[in-house]
């Protein structure tokens, strides 16, 4: 795989793990004991606003609010500018999510996180992730694909945009990204979900998940101005598509049926 994709697998969007693990456990796949540390990593996760809470928590205190939802009733949202599938009408939630790009909803709540930079005294640059639960009324799933339809579409996005950005020599303003996109139409590993998840959504979501960040490549023009406005036109163009059919392909694999 090329540098950019394998780079890209550390930053992918933290409500995946959320929903994934949260929706394991609830089905007594995982113990709870495990979810704070395979939701969080290597980063501080702290919950704001968590049902019983009066200041900010760390994760493993707030998770104890989805103790009493099935496991189909935790769902990924990934909404974008102009597709707010997935989120409840007129509710606190959707300003933040939309501006966060990713939710997790439930019946009663939403959850959002928020990136959190910060400089230390001797001048070291770190993270923090705050989780902000908002409350959700009268809230009802949307129909969303299942993972042989999202991954037949996710094929299909990424030939077509493949051949369109060979065809605008993206290659030569951003060879990091045409490797990328050429590296992903291998099989990738499956072992990236908890147990219950079936092998197709296992490798669904591997696929996607770096796909995701490699499309965050293509936001950036290539150094020293070697794309002009048409050209940055066109690249979005034939990126966009990929990009929602990426978004489709996360969700349906989060969300898909758990099997003991």
């Amino acid at each position: 795989m090329s540098p950019a994709a394998d780079a890209a697998t550390l930053t992918a969007r933290r409500s995946t793990r959320l929903v994934a693990w949260v929706r394991a456990w609830r089905a007594g796949l995982v113990p709870f004991d495990e979810l704070a540390d395979e939701i969080a990593g290597d980063e501080e996760h702290l919950v704001a606003d968590a049902p019983g809470t009066w200041t900010d928590v760390p994760l493993g205190q707030a998770l104890p609010a989805f103790a009493k939802l099935h496991p189909d009733e935790i769902r990924l949202v990934l909404p974008a500018p102009g597709d707010p599938r997935g989120l409840p009408a007129k509710s606190e939630l959707t300003g933040p999510a939309m501006l966060a790009g990713e939710a997790v909803t439930t019946p009663t709540f939403g959850v959002v996180p928020e990136v959190r930079r910060h400089t230390s005294g001797s001048g070291v640059e770190f993270e923090t992730v705050l989780w902000r639960f908002y409350p959700v009324t009268d809230y009802r799933p949307v129909f969303q694909m299942g993972s042989a339809e999202a991954e037949a579409e996710l094929t299909r996005a990424l030939a077509e945009a493949t051949t369109q950005l060979t065809r605008l020599d993206v290659a030569q303003w951003r060879p990091e990204l045409a490797g990328a996109l050429q590296a992903l139409r291998r099989p990738e590993s499956t072992a990236t979900l908890p147990p219950g998840f079936d092998p197709r959504s296992r490798r669904l979501f591997a696929r996607a998940s770096i796909l995701d960040q490699v499309l965050a490549l293509a936001e950036h023009n290539a150094p020293g101005g070697a794309i002009n406005g048409y050209e940055a036109q066109q690249r979005d163009a034939a990126l966009r598509p990929l990009t929602t059919a990426c978004r489709q392909a996360l969700v349906a694999a989060c969300n898909s049926p758990l099997h003991a």
